[in-house]
């Protein structure tokens, strides 16, 4: 499949980070917000997830299918690294990584396109998440 195809097959909306989402889960326990959430999430090739923050959630990534995926992170904004999340493992990529809350972080496709998954707990909420200036990188 395609990118484009996948968009549509699975129902996919505009990110505000930038990107492409649907919503897959909501635990109904833990009030609205729920205990955890989890998303699809798409790059195309060209399109960025920028830098933002889920200030008291953690983030999981779960790589899924297309190119491999750049995962940069920066727990104090200045410095950062990056965690390529992909299947070659020898290569050093790993099909999960995490993003701890309040942790800075913004990610891109390394080829046509990458499909993830984000898993965030608690629940994830549009309240919690800062998206940083569009100019900002760590040590700006």
């Amino acid at each position: 499949m395609q990118a484009a195809d996948i968009i549509e097959t699975l129902g996919m909306q505009r990110h505000p980070e930038g990107g492409w989402y649907v919503e897959t889960y909501r635990d109904g326990n833990g009030g609205p917000r729920g205990h955890s959430t989890a998303i699809y999430y798409l790059l195309q090739k060209g399109e960025r997830s920028h830098w933002h923050k889920v200030k008291d959630a953690a983030e999981a990534w779960h790589y899924y299918a297309g190119a491999p995926l750049a995962l940069h992170r920066s727990k104090d904004g200045v410095s950062h690294e990056t965690v390529t999340l992909g299947l070659d493992l020898a290569a050093g990529q790993r099909p999960q990584a995490i993003i701890d809350a309040d942790e800075w972080q913004a990610a891109e496709s390394l080829g046509d396109f990458t499909l993830v998954g984000c898993t965030v707990a608690p629940g994830f909420d549009f309240s919690a998440f800062e998206m940083a200036p569009p100019d900002w990188a760590p040590g700006r």
